[in-house]
């Protein structure tokens, strides 16, 4: 079993199992591979075992993340390019396809790359072959294409967002990952696999999870997935020098969330006489409470999108469009 594989920690009648079962199964082909999933749910480990269970398994595993490079620097990151092929261009340089060569290579948030790109992407996937740019040289793109996201891309189709022609060459296999609020039973074995990495060796007496705490952590959301339930268990632990871990530890490292079916009033105000700009108001709110968010995380996007409800690449749009200062 791939050693990746064998470390994806679950329950014993979580729906995880099935998924590992499905990507022992498609890794030993050749056709494309769509992940799906919230932000935080584990997809790229799910990529990395699909490569290492590969007959190819020792060859490049390149990834790339579609959301987190400029459109204008995503081609050249893909294609390569040759020395003056644009402004800037000082020397050859290898693209993603190039160094996948044999391997896999994963495009990550596929959702989100640029129509124009898709195009060009779509005809590599056809055709076999690409150009880096500045070259009139054909290389031939022998790679396995694994893409991730957490977009509908049946609805982005449909929406205009992605192509179909496209959306039919990577949907060859589907892999769906559920959130981590539909698989509860996961969350003890989790929760202290976490404890074993991060639990201080030197502490005087062993550190565990009361019942209580476990219970707690059950009947959290967890908007950011495992992710997110690494990062409050590491907080837990960064000032535990021993004992059980107790339910107001837990409580209080929620990403300072009250665990109740009451609604919360955020940043309640009274309309002035005088009436108000609603969506300026609003804006200054969003503003505000993406820079608690990045300061209380201390700049971990990851973990202020957990804070706010937010998919991790919502909120990187968000600060992109409005660049905010958070210390």
């Amino acid at each position: 079993m791939s050693n990746i594989l064998g470390q994806i920690v679950h329950g014993p009648d979580s729906p995880i199992i099935e998924v590992i079962e499905t990507v022992k199964k498609a890794a030993q082909s050749q056709a494309s591979v769509l992940v799906h999933g919230e932000s935080g749910v584990g997809k790229e480990s799910i990529v990395r075992a699909l490569h290492e269970l590969a007959p190819w398994g020792r060859n490049a595993f390149v990834p790339i993340n579609c959301a987190a490079i400029p459109e204008n620097l995503l081609e050249s990151e893909l294609f390569g390019y040759t020395k003056g092929a644009f402004t800037g261009a000082m020397h050859n340089r290898m693209g993603r396809f190039d160094a996948a060569n044999g391997g896999t290579l994963f495009l990550d948030e596929i959702g989100d790359m640029p129509m124009a790109l898709q195009v060009k992407l779509l005809r590599v996937l056809q055709e076999k072959e690409y150009q880096p740019l500045g070259s009139s040289e054909r290389r031939k793109a022998t790679f396995r294409v694994v893409t991730a996201t957490h977009r509908n891309l049946e609805e982005s189709v449909v929406q205009g967002g992605f192509r179909q022609d496209l959306f039919y060459r990577l949907d060859v296999v589907r892999i769906s990952i559920p959130p981590l609020r539909d698989r509860p039973g996961d969350i003890p074995a989790l929760a202290n696999h976490f404890l074993q990495i991060y639990r201080n060796p030197m502490a005087a007496e062993q550190v565990v999870f009361t019942p209580e705490a476990i219970d707690l952590l059950k009947r959290h959301e967890w908007p950011g997935n495992v992710r997110e339930l690494e990062n409050v268990i590491h907080s837990i632990l960064v000032l535990k020098d021993g004992g059980p871990i107790r339910p107001e530890e837990v409580a209080a490292k929620i990403h300072g969330r009250i665990l109740s079916t009451a609604p919360r009033q955020v940043g309640a105000i009274d309309l002035p006489e005088e009436g108000i700009d609603l969506r300026e108001a609003l804006e200054r709110m969003e503003q505000s409470l993406i820079r608690q968010a990045m300061a209380r995380a201390e700049g971990n996007k990851a973990a202020a999108a957990a804070l706010l409800g937010l998919n991790r690449t919502t909120l990187v749009e968000k600060l992109k469009r409005n660049p905010i200062s958070f210390e």
